[in-house]
């Protein structure tokens, strides 16, 4: 608008008449909206952009008063006139105020208007009203005020907290959830390094991550604890992910936390009805097992204790007894390695393909006498992993004799093992009537078993996993009633 004033020719030699002659040329090239006003308060010239924006005739504008021109409230709540009278006495252009203006039937509208004098010499001739269409600008720094606010307002509604940092990791915002938790506010923390706000034992982490942010790097997620005002710490899940400019550099980091203290809380509290629940079916299970020998023990000592026994029913009676002791004994021994699975303080490198073709002739006579094939695809090449090796095999001689209980009408066993980068992948595979879908989830419980009664403790599966779990791998199990079933142990390698 000062290049709209400068761009004005000099009117000291011109009379009114030609000043406003080359003013219209002027005036009618610009898109702001212009008005000439003389002394007595009369529009001397008004351009295209004003007649078409108020919605008027020329006519009803060019050499009508002021307060034709526009609403008396406008011109007295802006003291409009007396601006221009001003401008008269002190030939000085005025400073920009904002107008609000409605044209009949037209929405409202916002104008930065300037008055500026037209002088010739000391006299000034008239005043240049300009006037600049604010209104998309004002609507939309609303509409920014709006969003921000509304913004603001979920930050400080939500749970979580929410934090932001500067591009070097320091503290720019800090929300009332961060306040709550923590014990400190906002004017506390601003300014701060964000790591200072973490338990000591995490610090370097969330350097780290923060650095990694800053090199190009996506969100990350990480638990650390949150240190509070009264000097404990609180866990909470986080994720960091980068603010970035528009030309993708960055400017910050948008942190975002959840208090996992009610859900630390209701974790120990499942774990410990997990144990609950396991100890009762492991209890009923020993009770179940256990009985039955017991109840043919007792028989039996019943039996032996009269005296005319026939030597050959008496003889019977000892080997029911001798069999049903033995029964027991080997429960407890299993029930024993499934609670305390025997283990040294080191462990050894072990060849697993050594530890499955040694495992597999073992099962050799059993499955002949069930009529189930062999099939191994082994690699020639030691797999090397770190483990027991004595443990190793009875979790597959588990598996292997769990595969040929599942075909007792025969079928096809099949051990592969490969090596991957980092871990040795085994599977074991059967043509059996599968597993139904309903009884997945609790093949690893202790004492849950589909043999018949009589037939298995129902411990094999979980000695097995529990074997694999001290070995830091992975047992999994893939089946379809009808279709035989599939475990896959994978476990850490060179």
């Amino acid at each position: 608008m000062d290049g709209i004033c400068h761009s004005i020719p000099d009117v000291r030699e011109l009379g009114r008449d030609e000043c406003v002659a080359m003013l219209e040329m002027f005036c009618e090239g610009t898109p702001s909206s212009i008005l000439l006003v003389d002394r007595q308060m009369k529009v001397v010239l008004a351009n295209r952009n004003f007649v078409s924006k108020s919605r008027k005739e020329a006519s009803s504008v060019v050499g009508r008063p002021l307060g034709e021109v526009f609403p008396a409230a406008i011109l007295q709540s802006m003291a409009v006139e007396e601006r221009i009278r001003r401008v008269f006495l002190e030939n000085k252009p005025s400073r920009g105020k904002r107008m609000t203006y409605r044209a009949p039937f037209v929405p409202l509208r916002y104008y930065y208007y300037r008055l500026l004098p037209l002088s010739s010499g000391e006299e000034v001739k008239m005043v240049m009203l300009l006037m600049e269409d604010m209104t998309e600008q004002v609507r939309l720094s609303e509409e920014v005020r709006r969003v921000e606010q509304h913004l603001a307002r979920v930050v400080e509604s939500a749970n979580d907290l929410v934090i932001s940092t500067d591009s070097s990791g320091r503290i720019r915002s800090w929300s009332s959830a961060a306040e709550r938790l923590s014990g400190y506010s906002r004017y506390e923390v601003e300014g701060m390094p964000l790591k200072e706000l973490f338990a000591p034992g995490h610090r370097e982490e969330v350097e780290r991550t923060l650095r990694k942010l800053g090199h190009g790097g996506k969100s990350e997620m990480a638990e650390w604890n949150l240190a509070t005002r009264e000097g404990g710490a609180v866990p909470v899940s986080w994720v960091l992910s980068p603010l970035c400019f528009e030309d993708d550099r960055l400017c910050g980091t948008v942190v975002v936390g959840r208090d996992l203290t009610e859900r630390r809380k209701f974790e120990a509290r499942l774990e410990q009805s997990q144990k609950l629940s396991a100890l009762g079916v492991m209890a009923g299970g020993i009770a179940h097992e256990i009985r039955n020998p017991l109840a043919v023990v007792s028989s039996a000592a019943q039996f032996l204790m009269e005296d005319d026994l026939d030597d050959d029913f008496r003889k019977e009676c000892a080997e029911k007894i001798h069999h049903c002791t033995g029964r027991i004994s080997d429960i407890i021994e299993n029930l024993l390695k499934f609670a305390r699975p025997p283990c040294s303080d080191h462990m050894d490198r072990v060849d697993l393909r050594t530890v499955l073709q040694n495992t597999l002739k073992l099962v050799e006579n059993q499955a002949t006498i069930r009529k189930v094939r062999k099939e191994a695809s082994l690699p020639d090449f030691p797999l090397l992993i770190q483990g027991f090796g004595g443990l190793l095999q009875q979790a597959f001689l588990n598996l292997f004799l769990n595969a040929i209980g599942a075909m007792p009408g025969g079928g096809t066993l099949k051990v592969s093992a490969r090596g991957l980068p980092g871990e040795v992948v085994v599977s074991v595979e059967d043509t059996g009537k599968g597993i139904d879908p309903d009884r997945m989830e609790r093949i690893f419980d202790p004492f849950y078993t589909t043999a018949p009664v009589g037939e298995g403790t129902g411990l094999g599966l979980s000695i097995c996993y529990s074997i694999v779990k001290q070995h830091f791998g992975s047992i999994e199990v893939r089946s379809r009633p009808g279709e035989g079933s599939r475990f896959t142990v994978r476990l850490p390698g060179f």
